[in-house]
């Protein structure tokens, strides 16, 4: 089989008609040519072109890929790029039947969140220096986002008042103005002690305000700062994974799933307004148990 497409003329004509109607980036249209050109080839050695292909004939080649193992992503994304393609066939007369309309795109499923082991998120935690204010903030931000799962613009725009250490709770003001009550562990809950008798006001310097983790500037931390801290402490904890504070919120979830906790109660410390988006999390703990039979059990 050549190397070349058989059909590279009408691709590029193609992609020249598609860039002025659309003005797409060069990188969109490397992407489209090479799906075609991998198509070409496909059909080339089984003496067809895109142009002449019937539907059976791309339902073998979406197959075909399915079979390589390449993703159900992947190959929706291919099927799409020709729909594209013979759309435009049909409009300039180049061909009278489009071969992809009566085919389904295949199901993609959800993916599922990445997330950490309950190692990493323990190297993790250990991981900031608690003898220096910065490291204690850091250190109690952690243990606090694990401990309930806050969104990293929930826990950067906690106040003094929403944090009530007697009863273990912080209250939080979630997505759509709707409040929630999320307790914190033992453990979130003593650094978080430590933090405000030993570091928070070193850290506030002249500024008073109600802020609970201010910067070093003593002013209200930005969820890119927070995201550039966890970064520095993945890489003390000598993690490989890239960490961010949304794959902590997802590790609290599954870890909680995991360990047998009800979905309904994990819909509401994490403030989903719909189940079905706490459901992912079934999903991540099913794939960790086939993880570990695969990896442990004699005939895995």
């Amino acid at each position: 089989m050549s190397e070349s497409a058989p059909d590279t003329a009408i691709i590029e004509e193609y992609l020249r008609a598609l860039w002025l109607e659309r003005g797409l980036s060069e990188n969109t249209r490397t992407s489209y040519r090479r799906d075609l050109e991998v198509c070409s080839r496909w059909l080339g050695a089984r003496g067809l072109g895109l142009l002449s292909a019937a539907e059976p004939d791309i339902q073998g080649y979406l197959a075909d890929r399915l079979e390589r193992r390449n993703s159900p992503r992947s190959v929706a994304r291919a099927l799409s790029c020709l729909r594209g393609f013979y759309g435009y066939g049909l409009r300039e007369g180049k061909t009278k039947i489009d071969p992809t309309a009566m085919i389904e795109s295949p199901k993609l499923g959800r993916p599922l969140p990445k997330t950490l082991t309950e190692d990493d998120v323990e190297r993790l935690l250990l991981a900031p220096d608690s003898d220096t204010p910065i490291g204690l903030r850091d250190k109690t931000m952690l243990e606090l986002l694990y401990a309930t799962g806050l969104r990293v613009s929930e826990l950067v725009g906690l106040e003094l008042s929403q944090v009530n250490l007697r009863q273990g709770v912080v209250r939080v003001m979630g997505k759509g103005g709707k409040e929630r009550l999320v307790p914190v562990g033992e453990e979130a809950l003593a650094c978080l002690l430590n933090y405000l008798r030993d570091a928070r006001h070193t850290l506030l310097g002249k500024h008073r305000n109600e802020v609970l983790f201010p910067s070093t500037r003593g002013l209200r931390m930005t969820r890119q700062t927070f995201w550039h801290r966890i970064k520095h402490w993945t890489k003390v904890a000598g993690i490989e994974k890239p960490i961010s504070p949304h794959v902590l919120r997802h590790a609290f979830a599954t870890h909680l799933v995991n360990h047998g906790a009800d979905l309904r109660v994990v819909q509401l410390l994490l403030g989903h307004s719909d189940l079905s988006t706490t459901q992912i999390y079934t999903h991540v703990a099913r794939a960790r148990m086939r993880e570990l039979h695969a990896a442990h059990h004699p005939r895995g």
